[in-house]
């Protein structure tokens, strides 16, 4: 084990991992001061060798690792690998590939939804991990030899994990079922926030469309204010002040001042006249320019016990076939299901609806029952 400091060195390293099958990596980051991840450590793990890059060292280039990354002969093992991937495309464009996720591959060998590392490390390789550094400020230097251990852990167990899963994926055939949730983490574009689209995040329950389109114009001015100046976006301003400006619609900046949660000088500021001005485009908007606002009707109360049902077959498929429910099917995708036989959700599709989907539907149509037989609920197929 070493701590890589130098751009000599890192070559050095990835050129020997270039010649390994896989490589474990994780990341360890700061993120609550800036709107980009500040990346502060990454350990990799090879059968051979394990050690960690220093990721703030000065006069270190990181594009011998990066090339590592996107080496299509060596397998990138990550668990629950989405931020570390969102660190890297805003960083060098890259997302790492061919890719491995520990976290999803559990869940499809039946360890439950969203599994965490330690719980999986415990289960896996029987060792507990010492956490009593988990919230270190990975930013501050040097850092200790008890930090790097504990930082190590996260690949060098990962090694183990990685082996006894895709063990387990071959001996059950799903290794499909993995291939077709990790081609999903592979789509570079949705680790981006377009400034347009940043009012996806928020959560408005207000269905009049002037007061959404006064949200879109405000939310996307917040977002690339805090790209550009890389802070957190409630720095810039929180949801509910937002919110509250949409409601109030003020058309003059001394209507600013009396909005909680704006600073004392925002009224003044060039913020100000952007919110002032985005307002008052979104106030003269043409009708046929406002957003649409798609209105899905609540689940019909007919629809209650059939959802219920839904949620009994789910759990009883999910434990015959040892894989976590939430790979399957969420709360939503069986309200969408009750309502309707042919809705576009997951659970109707590819192996999903072979496991599940088709029974789902022909419970609804009275095609297959429940029965409680030796302490069990079985599902059985009526004859009509």
């Amino acid at each position: 084990m070493s701590v890589i400091t130098t751009t000599e060195a890192l070559k050095a390293l990835c050129e020997r991992l270039s010649k390994s099958s896989y490589v474990t990596v994780d990341t360890e980051f700061l993120r609550d001061k800036t709107y980009y991840s500040k990346l502060c450590l990454i350990q990799i793990a090879s059968d051979d060798e394990y050690h960690a890059i220093d990721t703030l060292a000065n006069g270190l280039d990181l594009f011998p690792f990066y090339d590592l990354m996107t080496n299509e002969n060596v397998l990138k093992v990550f668990h629950a690998s989405k931020q570390d991937i969102e660190i890297l495309v805003n960083m060098a464009g890259i997302v790492p590939r061919p890719l491995f996720d520990s976290q999803i591959a559990a869940m499809v060998c039946g360890y439950g939804d969203s599994i965490g590392y330690e719980k999986l490390v415990m289960s896996i390789c029987n060792e507990p991990l010492d956490k009593s550094t988990r919230f270190t400020d990975w930013s501050r230097r040097p850092l200790t030899e008890r930090q790097i251990d504990y930082a190590l852990g996260d690949v060098t167990y990962l090694r183990t994990i990685y082996k006894n899963l895709e063990a387990q994926l071959e001996k059950t055939g799903r290794g499909k079922w993995l291939e077709e949730e990790i081609n999903e983490l592979l789509d570079k574009d949705s680790y981006i926030i377009k400034p347009e689209f940043a009012y996806k995040r928020i959560k408005i329950r207000n269905s009049n469309r002037r007061f959404n389109a006064i949200v879109h114009k405000i939310a996307q001015w917040r977002e690339a204010e805090a790209q550009n100046r890389n802070i957190p976006r409630n720095r810039v301003m929180r949801d509910e002040v937002l919110l509250e400006l949409a409601a109030m619609r003020p058309t003059h900046s001394n209507a600013l001042t009396g909005v909680r949660g704006l600073g004392s000088n925002f009224a003044t500021s060039k913020g100000g006249d952007f919110v002032i001005n985005a307002i008052k485009e979104a106030l003269e908007l043409p009708e046929d320019q406002l957003p649409q606002i798609s209105k899905r009707p609540p689940p019909s109360q007919n629809t209650d016990p059939i959802v219920e049902l839904l949620k009994v077959l789910l759990k009883i498929v999910c434990k015959r076939e040892n894989v976590a429910p939430k790979l399957i099917a969420n709360v939503e995708d069986l309200e969408k299901i009750a309502e309707y036989d042919d809705v576009d959700v997951k659970a109707l599709k590819g192996w999903r609806y072979d496991l599940f989907g088709k029974d789902a539907i022909a419970l609804k149509n009275g095609q297959v029952a429940f029965a409680i037989k030796e302490g069990e609920i079985t599902v059985f197929a009526i004859d009509n």
